[in-house]
């Protein structure tokens, strides 16, 4: 059993990924253990906003400065779903711990905070999630599918950045051009 994790690490989608959900995509993976994988989508802005996500949800955004925030596209795996990236981690019903001080949480707890002008004071909020069964994305990466940053993901990246200098963003952190990646595995 490996102790490999890449949880909080970025994931980048190399030249050769043809899925039109994850082509040119960064992905933070949140969890990543011998079960699988999972992470959200980080620069796949939606035409949603969060006032009007709350508004399909019958609730009214107690947060003014956050109501033009995008809802984004998180992946494909339950896409009628809300998750919230948020710093601090907190304290709420249904959250996985990705670090001491971030979180990915699902439950209304939190935007019950959020119309009472509370919550989190930095947060991601998108549709779906990315999922990996087992092995899966050891298969992808050794299938040169994705690159993974080294070091641990650099939030500002995700909280702080633009959606579309995002993907940039992640590549300059390996120090790499993206014209100068092959999408062959093993050849020179």
């Amino acid at each position: 059993m490996s102790t490999f994790s890449l949880a909080n690490h970025f994931l980048i989608a190399m030249p050769n990924m043809t899925d039109p959900l994850f082509a040119k995509s960064v992905v933070y993976l949140c969890e990543h253990t011998e079960n699988g994988a999972m992470g959200v989508v980080l620069n796949r802005p939606s035409e949603m906003t969060l006032s009007v996500l709350f508004e399909q949800v019958g609730l009214h955004l107690g947060r003014p400065e956050w109501e033009n925030l995008p809802v984004y596209f998180g992946g494909p795996v339950q896409t009628d779903r809300g998750f919230v990236l948020h710093q601090p981690a907190g304290e709420w019903q249904s959250s996985l711990q990705v670090t001491d001080h971030t979180a990915l949480t699902t439950s209304r707890d939190i935007l019950n905070a959020m119309v009472e002008g509370g919550g989190p004071e930095r947060l991601f909020l998108c549709l779906g999630y990315s999922g990996w069964d087992a092995g899966q994305l050891e298969h992808e990466l050794a299938q040169n599918a994705w690159l993974s940053v080294e070091a641990p993901a650099d939030l500002e990246l995700i909280f702080d950045l633009p959606s579309e200098h995002r993907f940039n963003a992640a590549m300059s952190l390996l120090g790499i051009d993206m014209l100068s990646l092959s999408d062959q595995v093993g050849h020179a």
